[in-house]
């Protein structure tokens, strides 16, 4: 056998001793119920990964719903992706906008609290499979709605459903809640160099 082979057949021995020990590992694993999932971090990709696993629910023929807290009405791809799947999918742009945009925190609040009683319509239904909460951090991070009701409302969330929650800084007791928690770190983004938001990338 040729120093070669010797190491193609230590590298297929080790594989085999990694694969039984994955299906052992995987044997183990047999919870299922619908996860709190929480998207948060300073870099960019949240709601892209939210809306990943949406595009991942539609093609399992699982119905999802998206609110999204403060995004304003602009178009951009992904609405313009989502509205392909009426029957799968309900699209929920209930924000008005950066609050620096809208300067008005009354308006801030009605906007969020409407958009917080569609939330809770849809995920009570139980003809939906998925819930995407778009940047419900920022509005809790801002105290523009009280975790403490947030909270209160997904401990006893119906369990056959996933529910994702987007936005920088999560509060600790949303994430003390959640069963997955996936933080985004940025390493370098072209706006500081000097780019505008990109169609595709960004929006």
């Amino acid at each position: 056998m040729t120093g070669t082979e010797a190491d193609h057949a230590r590298h297929n021995a080790r594989m085999l001793r990694i694969q039984q020990a994955r299906a052992k590992m995987q044997a183990r694993r047999t919870l299922e119920r619908g996860l709190l999932i929480v998207h948060t971090g300073n870099g960019k990709g949240k709601s892209s990964s939210a809306f990943g696993m949406a595009i991942r629910s539609i093609g399992w023929g699982m119905k999802v719903g998206i609110v999204q807290y403060v995004k304003g009405s602009w178009e951009t791809g992904e609405k313009n992706f989502f509205h392909a799947y009426p029957d799968l999918l309900t699209f929920e742009v209930m924000g008005e906008g950066f609050t620096w945009d809208t300067q008005d925190r009354a308006r801030d609040i009605a906007a969020a609290r409407a958009a917080w009683e569609r939330s809770k319509e849809l995920i009570l239904d139980p003809d939906y499979d998925f819930i995407i909460l778009d940047e419900l951090n920022i509005v809790l991070r801002d105290d523009t709605l009280p975790i403490g009701e947030i909270v209160d409302f997904l401990k006893d969330r119906p369990l056959s459903k996933h529910i994702c929650i987007t936005g920088r800084n999560a509060k600790p007791a949303l994430t003390e809640l959640a069963d997955l928690i996936t933080e985004f770190g940025e390493v370098k983004h072209p706006f500081k160099a000097g780019f505008k938001a990109q169609k595709g990338v960004e929006y």
